[in-house]
């Protein structure tokens, strides 16, 4: 069997009146997202980066699925905006998440993103004259100044495709921590709590007896996946998770729908990371310097190879203990290995 099966923008019928809908290319922000129903109940898996592009899926889900005209319940299996930011476009629904997803999502709210986005843009347009713009947002917590310049125009080209204008953070009303069963109509909801992984509080999304998983970022098919928290045995221990799920339509939280092949492929990659990092942290090098010495030809053709500064950096992060970095300083680093990737065939 193949890790990639049927890849086409909008609404993919699972069975038994449960969705996936897509959105490729799956690079940063085209993420995915589900709806469960059953007997005139819904439950949303996740809303999309934006109000606009969320409810353009909810069109999509009301057409195919008239309940669907009022989703009851949101599941937002983790924190990033690329998963929550649509909530906004969905009134009156419960939205469940786990408690750690839940404390993590105030850290960047639509508004902080609209203000990177229009910093981002002006160092874009103004070069190194924008350097004074990285002050407009010291005072709503964002410590970019230093990385802005390098990082800037990256930011405003990875994410413009976005609209965060007059987006508000609808944050969840319930929050678990561990597992929590649901019902819609007579179909079992599983909520499995996986993180700290991708974020703090990553979530599944397992539906047994339709066989079906949404995974959130716990998967990234076709593209190389984010390690923001780690460690990185809890993301393979989440992947293990899935496939002991033995699930015939694995949802990943970007890229095309799935198999076992995928799950396992994914699990290879990050235990292939690890592995390289820890060696090259024993040889004293910097993430940045191990970050583009690691050989990643076996994975030619996946998106954003660019993300291995980041995985690098939280292994070491993990090994050594102390603070996350600044996020700008990432996405500064990223920007340089990207044009050493592209030079390579990699990205």
């Amino acid at each position: 069997m193949s890790t990639r099966i049927d890849y086409e923008r909008g609404l993919k019928y699972l069975g038994s009146n449960v969705y996936a809908y897509l959105q490729p290319d799956g690079s940063w922000g085209w993420s995915n997202a589900g709806l469960i129903a059953d007997r005139g109940e819904t439950l949303l898996v996740d809303t999309l980066y934006d109000v606009p592009k969320t409810r353009e899926m909810l069109a999509a889900m009301a057409e195919a699925v008239p309940g669907a005209a009022n989703i009851q319940r949101i599941v937002n299996t983790h924190a990033n905006g690329d998963h929550c930011y649509g909530n906004q476009a969905v009134e009156g629904a419960e939205i469940i998440a786990s408690k750690r997803s839940a404390e993590e999502m105030v850290d960047m709210p639509p508004k902080k993103m609209a203000l990177l986005m229009t910093l981002a843009r002006g160092v874009t347009s103004a070069g190194p004259l924008g350097r004074g713009l990285a002050s407009v947002l010291n005072g709503v917590g964002l410590k970019v100044a230093g990385g802005m310049v390098e990082a800037g125009p990256y930011v405003a080209e990875i994410f413009k495709d976005f609209d965060f204008a007059n987006t508000e953070l609808v944050p969840p009303t319930r929050t678990f921590e561990e597992r929590l069963e649901l019902k819609v109509g007579d179909k079992e909801v599983h909520l499995m709590e996986v993180g700290p992984a991708h974020t703090q509080g990553d979530v599944l999304v397992h539906v047994p007896g339709d066989s079906v998983v949404f995974t959130g970022d716990i998967l990234f098919i076709e593209g190389h996946p984010i390690v923001w928290d780690g460690p990185i045995s809890n993301w393979v221990n989440a992947c293990n998770a899935i496939i002991e799920m033995n699930a015939e339509h694995i949802v990943p939280g970007h890229g095309p729908l799935t198999d076992r092949l995928g799950v396992e492929r994914m699990r290879d990659y990050l235990t292939y990371v690890e592995g390289e990092a820890l060696a090259r942290f024993d040889a004293g090098m910097t993430p940045l310097d191990a970050a583009l010495d690691i050989d990643l030809s076996a994975y030619q053709g996946w998106s954003d190879s660019e993300r291995i500064v980041i995985n690098v950096d939280t292994v070491y992060r993990h090994k050594v203990g102390g603070p996350k970095r600044s996020v700008m300083e990432l996405y500064g680093w990223m920007s340089r290995v990207r044009k050493v990737h592209k030079a390579r065939g990699w990205a």
